[in-house]
């Protein structure tokens, strides 16, 4: 938890909440791929990529 504290501290002092989007569709995309992996899903998913 005390990553995601400093991560908001550096994107609130440093004005950069425009990384914030950013980093959520990269967790997004990440957790889509990890979960995708072992079902039956995971050929359609491979294909938007």
């Amino acid at each position: 938890m005390s990553f995601l504290a400093e991560l908001w501290s550096f994107l609130r002092v440093r004005k950069k909440f425009w990384l914030l989007p950013v980093i959520l569709v990269m967790l997004l995309f990440g957790g889509l791929l990890v979960l995708a992996q072992g079902s039956a899903v995971a050929p359609f998913i491979y294909t938007i990529f």
